[in-house]
């Protein structure tokens, strides 16, 4: 049954797209991130829906779609750099059965973020944009937030649509990309237009933004509690009353407390304490191995290059003996372990070339967001008042992002290459709205402002024209 009301859904947004093609472009972003053919159970499981959707948004530009106003940027042509970078070691790769089939996806997601700023010509497509990402990002967010009121969370419990870890339903990665969301909800409650910013819109954001924020807890993902962390940092800056906020930011916190299991508590402690967990000490571990790799290798050795890592390190284990703690150094032994971090993830791919390239694209964005924050701020024209909030929004998720990405293996993910299609839209609409205004305001080459004439000025004219 499921698998029915997904078709009938597909097929019938398939026909609306037939009017309007952004649609279809919309209708990849869902499948993308909310994988229909992954929760089915027959027929769907069968059928390439991402890539009909896939074509048909391509497609139906192509052939159907207005093209005024597409523009393509250096931030874009970065992305082509990865992506020829990506398939020229891919080619050459250390592995290359484990990289071949994480070429299949990747390049699926650079392409689409390339492509996708060519179709975001009007404020309508930009907001459409980020309200399918928001909203199919918390199809999977709020069922997971009813499961963890209703029956309790923990660590690789089972809590989402599916049971894969990977993509979006990976904890660590979903804890993330939620909490980066949160600002953009926010901006829906005060500035969107699609949904009236009414009474039920904010009541709904404001559950959304609850679900989020339970989404680390219940999943016990450490990033996410770092996430957090850095979104409340970020918050200050717009905060009119700080110490109120931090107050209360406290206090909420406090009051949490009683009602978070113990496991939540030894997990979140290896945060400080890195070494007496083997989770985290891996990861140390991995991130030595990928350094000294890249020595050896400066141009990155493919797709899952740390299927050759192999390393071995001393873990303390504590054992409790009546009222007595005794600490035991055990050697572990491990190997073909993945980065746990974008930076070592891109370092050991695709060597300096290709993290020089991922951090630019990245960084720029930040910078980017902030020059419109910046520079609209403090406009109060008709609609010029939106771009400011939005970009702070972007901003602020490109900035969580990078401290996810610090210690998951998510540099191509590609709701974030989304977001990233999301910040080159906004500026491509802010600069061309600056230069359109900037043309209406300066008079053209050539030609002279009309003077102010007095009556003695039209006076004379006309004794003028009557003597003549």
């Amino acid at each position: 049954m499921i698998d029915l009301v997904f078709l009938a859904f597909i097929g019938f947004v398939m026909m609306l797209g037939l009017r309007r093609p952004f649609i279809w472009v919309l209708l990849y972003v869902y499948i993308s991130i909310l994988a229909p053919q992954k929760i089915g159970y027959g027929i769907i499981q069968s059928l390439q829906v991402a890539l009909i959707a896939f074509v048909a948004a391509f497609g139906g530009w192509l052939a159907l779609d207005d093209k005024r106003g597409a523009k393509f940027t250096f931030r874009q042509g970065l992305m082509v750099v990865l992506l020829v970078y990506c398939w020229w070691t891919t080619s050459g790769a250390d592995f290359p059965d484990s990289a071949v089939l994480k070429w299949d996806w990747v390049w699926k997601a650079l392409l689409f973020g390339i492509f996708l700023p060519l179709t975001l010509t009007t404020r309508l497509r930009l907001e459409a944009l980020a309200l399918t990402i928001a909203l199919a990002v918390g199809a999977i967010v709020i069922s997971a937030g009813i499961k963890i009121v209703l029956g309790g969370g923990g660590y690789e419990n089972k809590l989402f649509f599916v049971n894969d870890n990977s993509g979006i339903y990976e904890s660590s990665t979903l804890a993330t990309v939620a909490i980066a969301l949160i600002p953009l909800v926010v901006w829906f409650a005060k500035h969107g237009t699609i949904f009236k910013p009414d009474w039920r819109v904010k009541v709904f954001a404001g559950g959304l933004i609850f679900a989020s924020l339970l989404i680390p807890v219940g999943t016990e993902a450490r990033t996410g509690l770092l996430c957090i962390a850095a979104l409340a940092v970020l918050l200050l800056r717009d905060v009119k009353r700080r110490m109120t906020f931090l107050v209360a930011g406290a206090a909420l916190g406090v009051a949490a407390l009683p009602f978070l299991p113990q496991s939540y508590y030894d997990r979140m402690a290896t945060i400080a304490e890195p070494g007496g967990d083997e989770s985290a000490s891996t990861r140390l571990a991995v991130w030595e191995w990928t350094f000294e790799y890249a020595q050896r290798n400066p141009l990155g050795g493919g797709f899952d290059a740390y299927r050759g890592n192999s390393f071995t390190y001393e873990m303390p284990v504590k054992e409790e003996v009546g009222n007595t703690v005794s600490v035991e150094y055990r050697e572990v032994t491990d190997e073909g372990r993945a980065y746990h971090s974008a930076v070592f993830e891109l370092l050991g791919e695709q060597g300096y070339p290709g993290l020089i390239v991922w951090a630019l694209l990245h960084g720029l964005g930040i910078w980017q967001m902030e020059r419109i924050r910046s520079r609209w701020r403090k406009r109060t024209a008709e609609g010029e008042t939106w771009q400011a909030p939005m970009a702070q929004a972007l901003q602020t998720a490109g900035i969580i992002y990078f401290v996810g990405a610090l210690f998951q293996g998510i540099g191509y993910q590609p709701v974030i290459l989304m977001l990233v299609g999301l910040q080159i839209g906004l500026y491509n609409q802010c600069k061309a709205h600056d230069s359109l205004k900037a043309k209406r305001e300066k008079p053209a080459i050539g030609k002279r402002r009309p003077q102010h004439r007095g009556p003695r000025d039209r006076r004379a004219d006309g004794d003028a024209v009557a003597a003549s």
